[in-house]
């Protein structure tokens, strides 16, 4: 009995998956419980696990986008003896002979045989036999690629690659000693994933839809350092993780959100929605682009449980396991680009938010202090606001806010 494994609803605005990687291969044995694949959609990446002992069949390639409730493979349910689906050579061989069957149906009917769409409609093109054609995609598939190298056609191509060719056939009148296939291996394309379509979308629907300012002030790194310095052992053997800078900042935007509630508000529609919580978003960039996870409820929360979540929020990141229920609801951003290496930026929105604070790296720098030039760690900060909503003084008025709070960190335990 086959059991189909499909795409799960993961929240009602994602309509669509990209298999990112099949972490087992097809006709392989598989246990309940084994991680069978990782998925990306324009909001998060998730794993799926096996809920069935027997052979994997995938359907889906690596690098498809397929519908929410697709079928992307099927497991044959049987006893499995190890992850390799081989029990003493025995479980091994139905699959094998299964496959040497579909290439001996393939060679009497190409539909019978596994191709992408793209390298079906080449083959049907050049009169190619797929059934002759050695896969090389996920499971055997055949891909354009190989119905390429298999008529010995290198500039064939389908209907989306050929902008490509128009900028080899620039390349060759250029430089007619170099070959196309030497312009080609110059450059790759590859299709945006769901999260970073999602990202280029919301910065871009930011800027056309909100009246997009930017304010900046500098601050006086010397008081928190001093007291991280100062903390730093003690707060580490009583929570067992390190005192940041991100959780004073998070602090310091709670009480500047407190000063001025406007920018604590949106705008829907023809009214003002303004937030009676403080739930702030972090961003955090990971190898498939930024992600902003929502500390919740900070103004409730202690110095210690706040890195907590950080902490726990950066490991999810780093995993692949960010949920979206993590990464909705907050009402202000804070982003951090002084970590690789920052000296100023404007950041932009994260909508349906009407600011975003960006922190900048620390560096030393001369300061008029007292009437006397002393060398002091210096931060800028930057603060995106949506001018509909927020007045130039309610923005000087937040970042001073924020900047009295880092310079003298005391406010923050008694609200001063």
């Amino acid at each position: 009995m086959a059991y189909e494994i499909t795409i799960p609803s993961v929240g009602e605005s994602i309509n669509s998956a990209t298999i990112a990687t099949w972490h087992k291969k097809d006709g392989e044995g598989v246990k309940a419980g084994d991680q069978l694949v990782t998925f990306d959609t324009d909001k998060v990446s998730q794993d799926l696990e096996a809920e069935r002992e027997g052979i994997l069949h995938i359907v889906a390639a690596e690098g498809e986008e397929v519908a929410i409730g697709a079928v992307i493979a099927t497991i044959e349910e049987g006893q499995v003896a190890d992850s390799t689906g081989s029990d003493d050579g025995q479980k091994a061989a139905p699959a094998e002979a299964s496959a040497d069957s579909d290439a001996n149906a393939g060679s009497e009917d190409d539909e019978s045989v596994r191709a992408t769409p793209v390298a079906r409609k080449m083959a049907e093109e050049k009169g190619l036999d797929l059934g002759t054609v050695e896969g090389s995609g996920a499971g055997g598939r055949i891909t354009k690629s190989d119905v390429i190298a298999a008529t010995g056609d290198e500039a064939s191509s389908s209907a989306d690659s050929k902008p490509a060719l128009s900028v080899v056939d620039d390349a060759k009148a250029e430089s007619p000693s170099r070959s196309a296939e030497e312009t080609v291996a110059r450059t790759t394309r590859k299709k945006m994933t769901p999260l970073r379509r999602k990202i280029a979308a919301s910065l871009v629907s930011a800027q056309q839809n909100a009246a997009l300012l930017t304010t900046f002030n500098e601050v006086d790194m010397s008081a928190v350092m001093d007291l991280r310095k100062r903390l730093q052992d003690s707060f580490v053997a009583k929570n067992g993780m390190k005192l940041g800078f991100m959780s004073f900042f998070v602090k310091a935007v709670v009480e500047a959100l407190k000063s001025v509630p406007g920018i604590n508000a949106r705008i829907d529609g023809d009214d003002v929605i303004t937030n009676h919580f403080f739930d702030i978003g972090v961003a955090v960039g990971t190898e498939k682009g930024l992600m902003v996870p929502v500390l919740r409820d900070c103004d409730t929360k202690t110095f210690a449980e706040i890195e907590q979540d950080i902490a726990n929020y950066a490991k999810k990141a780093r995993e692949g396991k960010m949920q979206l229920d993590d990464l909705q609801g907050g009402v202000f951003t804070i982003s951090n680009g002084g970590i690789y290496g920052s000296m100023l930026s404007t950041p932009i929105l994260n909508p349906p938010q009407s600011g975003i604070l960006g922190m900048h790296n620390i560096m030393e720098r001369p300061m008029a202090v007292n009437g006397q030039v002393v060398i002091r760690p210096m931060m800028y900060l930057a603060l995106s606001y949506d001018h509909r909503i927020v007045d130039g003084k309610e923005a000087v008025t937040f970042l001073i806010r924020v900047k009295e709070c880092i310079e003298d960190p005391t406010r923050l335990l008694v609200g001063a």
